[in-house]
């Protein structure tokens, strides 16, 4: 990565810091809030890493990236209170609600998708260039990563917010009311994940990693 390349990403993070730190102002749930930019400042900190030490794909870093600022999004107005509703009206007329006949908050579930999506370049393109696994079983072997770390996920935030705010913990794990929502959420990241992987087998060789030994 060019030194011109590590600044513009370096910026970026640097931009994200700062709305991370500006989502404070007039928060509707504070403390939730605070509970919730735990996962964004660690993100933060290793995708500094990631650029700072190592050279990352574009792609990776951008995926990355682009999954915090919705992570932070959801963050902010806590992920079962996004108003995505309030905004497609303004835009519309209607709600997206009303459209789809959906009775609860739907934003959760669309960034666990995206989780699937945005996750798959990132461990294949780290599995490709860091560890020189083939370009089809890196990609394969994401599907997992992802599996894998969207259940630690979910193990760390209801131990997060039973240990440090039970009263908090249906707000801050956004299960609202569904028993079932840590299994939705994973099979929601297994589906965006495999929609996905065949579109970094083939592209990912070529015109990211640029490395022979990681194509088959």
């Amino acid at each position: 990565m060019s030194k011109r390349g590590k600044l513009f990403w370096l910026s970026l993070i640097a931009f994200t810091g700062l709305a991370t730190a500006c989502s404070f102002i007039s928060a509707p749930f504070p403390n939730e809030l605070l509970l919730q930019h735990v996962p964004t400042v660690l993100g933060l900190l290793g995708v500094i890493v990631a650029v700072v030490w190592f050279r990352p794909a574009a792609l990776s870093i951008g995926c990355c990236l682009m999954f915090l600022w919705l992570h932070l999004i959801g963050a902010r107005w806590i992920y079962s209170f996004v108003p995505y509703d309030v905004w497609w009206e303004r835009m519309t007329g209607v709600t997206l609600s009303s459209l789809f006949g959906w009775d609860r908050n739907h934003y959760d579930r669309m960034v666990h998708f995206a989780s699937g999506v945005l996750g798959v370049p990132v461990f294949s393109d780290f599995m490709q260039s860091v560890l020189r696994v083939r370009s089809g079983a890196a990609a394969v072997l994401a599907i997992a990563m992802v599996l894998a770390v969207g259940a630690s996920y979910e193990i760390i935030e209801w131990q997060i917010a039973m240990t440090l705010s039970p009263r908090m913990a249906e707000s801050y794990n956004g299960q609202q009311g569904d028993v079932w929502d840590p299994q939705k959420d994973l099979a929601l990241a297994w589906l965006g994940a495999t929609l996905v992987c065949p579109l970094v087998f083939r592209w990912i060789p070529d015109s990211v990693s640029g490395s022979a030994s990681a194509v088959q």
